[in-house]
C-alpha cells in the first residue's frame, strides 16, 4: 500500500489562507535546506525536497490550489472529481529560475541578459608602514587595466564591419533547454554557447583587440589611505576595474591595504599596546620616563611602588577612527621593572643593607638573621645621611 502523502500546507508549514508570498518564502527556506546538491546521496533530504516541490508546485498554481482544496491529493491521482493532474507535465522552469537563482548562479530570469552589466571588480594590493597608518598617505600603484580599442571603439569587429545579431538566441544572449529532472521534464534557461551570452557574433575580428573589444595597458594610479586603516582593510576606487559589457559602467578596484608590523607596537582595533622598561629603584620611587607614541615621545610619571606588569593607559593616544578622525583610541603601556643582572660591590652591599632595613631575612642564617636585626638602627642612621635609594641609584650598573 503506498504511504499517504501529507497535506500540502502542513509540507510547507503554512496556513491554508497562506498568500503567494508566504507559499514562496515557505518553499524557498525548505528547497535551500533540502535541495539535493547541498546533500548529495541523502535519499530523505531529496524525499523532502520532491515532497515540499510538488506541494509548492500545487498551492502556487490558482487553479490547481482551487482543485487541491476542493477535492485534495485525490485531484491528482486521477481518481477525484478533477480527472487528475500529471507532474510530468508541469514546467518548473519559473518555480526554480524565481528561487534558485540566488542560490546556484542559475534559472531563469525576466531580464534581458545581453543588457548592460557592470564590469568585474579587479584586486590588488598595497603595502604601507605603521606610521603612515596613523597618518593616512597616499600611494601609486601599478595594474593591468582595460581599455576601449581605440581601433574598433569597443566592437571588437573590422573597422568598416559590424558585429551580427546572433541567429540561434535572435540577440537575446540564452537559449531555452530541457531536460529530465525528479520532476518530469524541466525548462531552464543558459547563456547561448554560440555568442557566449553577448546576443552578437564577429565575423570580422578586430587585429588590435582579437575580437574582445578591449586592449590591456600598464598603469600608475594614486591611491589615497586614510589614517586609522587598519591591517586587511581595502581601499575601493569607483570605476578602475574591469569595462562593462554592452555600455554597462565599469568595476571597481579593490585595494587591499597591509600594514607593516613596528617593532615597538602591537594594535587591536584602535588601540595601541607597547612596552617601556623601568628600573628596580623607578619602580619602588617613581620618577618620569619617556614614552614612545604614535604622536612622538611623551613624558610619563611613574608612580611610586609600582608593581611589575602594570599597564597604564594613555587617553587618546591611539589610532583615530576611519569615520571620524576626531575620535581615537588610546595607548596602553606596560611597565616592565628590569633585574639588573651587574652590580658593583657597593650597589651589593646597599641591597643587603635594604633587605636589613625592610626586615627581609629570607636565606640568611640565624647568626646573619641576628647581625641583620642588630644593624638596622645603624643603618637607618646611615639612611638619614644618605638615602638608600639615593646610592642605589649611583650604583647599579647595566
Amino acid at each position: 500500500m503506498a504511504e499517504e502523502k501529507r497535506d500540502y500546507y502542513e509540507v510547507l508549514g503554512v496556513s491554508k489562507t497562506a498568500d503567494e508570498a508566504e507559499l514562496k518564502k515557505a518553499y524557498r527556506a525548505l528547497a535551500k535546506k533540502y535541495h539535493p546538491d547541498m546533500h548529495p546521496g541523502d535519499k530523505e533530504a531529496e524525499q523532502k525536497f520532491k515532497e515540499a516541490s510538488e506541494a509548492y508546485a500545487v498551492l502556487s498554481d490558482p487553479d490547481k490550489r482551487r482543485q487541491y482544496d476542493q477535492f485534495g491529493h485525490a485531484a491528482f491521482d486521477g481518481t477525484g472529481g478533477a480527472g487528475g493532474f500529471d507532474f510530468s507535465g508541469m514546467d518548473m522552469g519559473d518555480i526554480f529560475g524565481d528561487l534558485f537563482g540566488d542560490l546556484f548562479g542559475g534559472g531563469r530570469s525576466r531580464r534581458s541578459y545581453n543588457g548592460p552589466m557592470q564590469g568585474a571588480n579587479v584586486r590588488t594590493g598595497v603595502r604601507i608602514t605603521f606610521a603612515e597608518a596613523f597618518t593616512g598617505c597616499e600611494k601609486e600603484i601599478s595594474i593591468n587595466q582595460k581599455d576601449e580599442c581605440a581601433n574598433c571603439h569597443g566592437t571588437g569587429a573590422r573597422p568598416g564591419t559590424s558585429p551580427e545579431t546572433c541567429s540561434k538566441c535572435g540577440g537575446r544572449g540564452r537559449v531555452v533547454f530541457t531536460q529530465q529532472s525528479l520532476f518530469g521534464m524541466m525548462q531552464s534557461e543558459q547563456a547561448c554557447p554560440d555568442c557566449k551570452g553577448t546576443g552578437k557574433i564577429i565575423r570580422n575580428k578586430c587585429p588590435q583587440c582579437s575580437g574582445t573589444g578591449y586592449t590591456t595597458s600598464r598603469k600608475k594610479i594614486s591611491v589615497s589611505i586614510p589614517a586609522g586603516i587598519d591591517d586587511g582593510q581595502v581601499v575601493r576606487l569607483r570605476g578602475q576595474g574591469e569595462p562593462g559589457t554592452n555600455g554597462g559602467p565599469r568595476g571597481d578596484l579593490l585595494v587591499e591595504v597591509n600594514v607593516a608590523p613596528d617593532a615597538g607596537f602591537a594594535r587591536q582595533d584602535m588601540d595601541i599596546y607597547s612596552m617601556a622598561n623601568i628600573s628596580f629603584a623607578q619602580a619602588a620611587l617613581g620618577g618620569d620616563i619617556r614614552v614612545r607614541t604614535v604622536d612622538g615621545e611623551v613624558i610619563y610619571s611613574v608612580k611610586p611602588g609600582t608593581q611589575p606588569g602594570t599597564r597604564v593607559r594613555l587617553k587618546g593616544k591611539g589610532m583615530p577612527s576611519l569615520r571620524n578622525r576626531g575620535i581615537r583610541g588610546d595607548h596602553y603601556l606596560t611597565l616592565n621593572v628590569q633585574v639588573p643582572t651587574k652590580l658593583s660591590e657597593e650597589a651589593k652591599r646597599a641591597l643587603r643593607e635594604y633587605d636589613a632595613v625592610t626586615g627581609n631575612t629570607l636565606g640568611q642564617s640565624p647568626e646573619n638573621s641576628e647581625s641583620a636585626s642588630g644593624s638596622r638602627s645603624k643603618a637607618g642612621e646611615k639612611g638619614k645621611k644618605k638615602g638608600f635609594f639615593d646610592k642605589l641609584k649611583e650604583n647599579f650598573e647595566e
